[in-house]
């Protein structure tokens, strides 16, 4: 008798086909097939109190494994180098490896992008006693060109989301008040955005220079092309900043830059492309997407409108998501009933809509815990078991995936976040012990294949699983600290969860009124800035500027009319929040075994 696989639906339909005068042959695949779903049901729909406690301890001693390693062996360097067992700086001898240079600067970058994640752990003391090292031994006045949207979400937002933290008068995460602390992250923080502003330097559409050197400003030779991504997602850095110091040039700016990729949208279809050249305007790439090159552009539009209360944001976003829904997904219509094929996102060219590759990328994983910020749960389900399927086939997401071939096109795996940060999301959202199912899944592969003798370890394939000598800071600021929430469901962040914010690198922003009740007018003049966005505040149906008010600390997303929100998502206790038999499908195409 043929075995019952993950391909149990091809192999359902071959019994059923047979005439009824095998039936006592088909019978005891018709047990088996009970057998199975029986085992699969209780597997998924259920996750013992003990295995939970086992897991928060195991992510714990992931994070650990990392960052002491880090501390001991690469600190003061950005990054450690897992395999060899030393620290990573700058290639100050090819200048051209971007790879390494857009975001190393000699500034102790995994230090500065972990600080959260050690109060995520209940790391008190050592929370303390990493700022005080970032106080005394980071500087920024370094000889290095860096990208500056890596700049801003590692750096600037581990900076700002640790002040942030330090000064929060609730203490959710417990009294962080250092005695002699004077606000220095945040000079720093003040600093470094100092050194970022040139980007925005002789540039004839108000879109930021990719690459600044952090003393001289922008490079003489430097590119003038940039992506969506990196131009659009500076504002929830920046707009902090601009609030906590009272000086909105840093937030106009980047709106400026948002505001600007949004009016070069296709004029037909409304989709943006993913690179452009930013003197011209004129998109150099036509690809549009949710992946890389666009994502962080779309996040910010709903988290900068969360954070800010600035309505534009929330309507640039809305128009994005519609937009999005009616020329990339495909498949049926809805995730969890009718027929066809698993929903996805393709990648589609901006003036016709049409299909333009056959790949999908890892990035593009994180498009789920977005789509569950803004209530659309029924689709982030959909979205999400995607790249589960994806997962369990490899142990890991390739960078790039190939939906037709069913392969990877581009095979490292660099210990990327976005999928466990969606998958932690998801169990916020629905509290479905399906996704710490999930994230046993992830925390067991990285354990498995990424841990390398001194950390972990990028995935040079995810077919062979060899490893590379490098691990992102990402990895301890993010993928810990999503797998770390996801399974300590009492910890204080999610208790509140109505109050933080992540930030696209997983940086914990309180919700504050501080940074919301805004009326620039009421501040120092700044003739520049009112020049540079004499529009950009909000107006009254009669025309007027109106002021910005906020009433309540906590904020949620307004209920949306035009998309299904949760109408599809079965709340029965024990049920798959995707239905059993689309499960099977998924993972039959894909080829993985559930």
């Amino acid at each position: 008798m043929i075995g019952v696989t993950g391909k149990s639906c091809a192999f359902v339909c071959r019994c059923l086909i047979l005439p009824m005068i095998l039936l006592p042959l088909v019978q005891p695949c018709l047990t088996s097939l009970a057998s199975w779903n029986e085992d699969f049901q209780l597997k998924y729909s259920h996750f013992p109190e003990s295995l939970r406690l086992e897991m928060v301890n195991e992510t714990k001693k992931m994070f650990y494994f990392g960052y002491d390693n880090y501390m001991n062996l690469a600190f003061p360097l950005d990054e450690l180098n897992p395999i060899l067992c030393n620290g990573r700086g700058p290639d100050y001898e090819n200048p051209s490896n971007i790879n390494i240079n857009d975001v190393l600067g000699n500034y102790s970058l995994t230090l500065i992008d972990s600080l959260d994640t050690l109060l995520i752990m209940g790391n008190i003391s050592e929370f303390k006693k990493a700022v005080k090292l970032v106080i005394e031994n980071v500087s920024f006045e370094q000889d290095s060109t860096i990208q500056v949207f890596e700049a801003s979400i590692r750096l600037l937002g581990g900076l700002l989301s640790a002040h942030l933290l330090i000064i929060d008068k609730y203490k959710y995460l417990g009294d962080l008040q250092l005695d002699d602390y004077d606000n220095e992250l945040l000079d720093m923080a003040h600093d470094l955005a100092a050194r970022l502003l040139p980007a925005f330097d002789n540039t004839k559409t108000g879109i930021p220079h990719p690459r600044v050197h952090l003393i001289n400003g922008v490079p003489l030779e430097g590119i003038t092309e940039t992506c969506t991504a990196g131009a659009g997602t500076l504002l929830v850095e920046f707009g902090i900043l601009s609030r906590l110091i009272k000086d909105p040039v840093y937030e106009n700016y980047a709106r400026r830059a948002v505001k600007s990729l949004w009016d070069l949208k296709n004029k037909d279809t409304g989709l943006l492309g993913n690179t452009l050249d930013i003197q011209t305007g004129k998109w150099t790439g036509q690809l549009s997407g949710i992946g890389a090159g666009m994502d962080s552009y779309y996040e910010y539009l709903l988290k900068s409108f969360i954070l800010f209360n600035e309505p534009e944001d929330l309507e640039t976003f809305q128009h994005s998501y519609e937009t999005i829904k009616a020329y990339l997904r495909k498949g049926r219509s809805k995730c969890n009933d009718g027929d066809g094929e698993h929903p996805i996102y393709v990648n589609v060219d901006m003036k016709s809509g049409a299909t333009s590759t056959t790949w999908i990328d890892a990035l593009q994983a994180s498009f789920a815990g977005l789509q569950v910020l803004y209530g659309d749960v029924e689709e982030a389900i959909c979205s999400h078991a995607l790249y589960y399927a994806v997962w369990k086939k490899w142990d890991a997401i390739p960078e790039r995936f190939n939906w037709q071939l069913k392969e990877p096109d581009v095979s490292f795996y660099p210990l990327r976040p976005e999928f466990a940060e969606s998958t932690y999301l998801l169990y916020q959202a629905t509290k479905n012990p399906f996704y710490l199912r999930v994230g046993q899944a992830i925390l067991e592969s990285l354990n498995l294949y990424a841990r390398a003798p001194c950390g972990y370890a990028t995935l040079h394939s995810v077919i062979d699983k060899s490893q590379e000598d490098r691990m992102e800071s990402f990895f301890l600021s993010e993928t810990c600290k999503y797998l770390y929430l996801l399974f300590d469901i009492h910890h204080p962040i999610n208790v509140n969860a109505e109050r933080y914010l992540f930030t696209t690198e997983g940086h914990v922003i309180p919700i504050t009124a501080s940074l919301r009740p805004f009326n620039w007018d009421d501040e120092e003049d700044d003739s520049l800035t009112r020049r540079l966005l004499p529009s950009f505040r909000p107006r009254n149906s009669h025309g007027h500027h109106v002021s910005r008010s906020f009433d309540s600390e906590a904020v949620g997303v307004p209920k949306n009319s035009t998309h299904s929100v949760c109408s599809s998502v079965s709340s029965e206790r024990g049920s798959l929040p995707l239905k059993q038999r689309y499960l099977v499908q998924l993972f039959d195409t894909i080829g993985a075994e559930l």
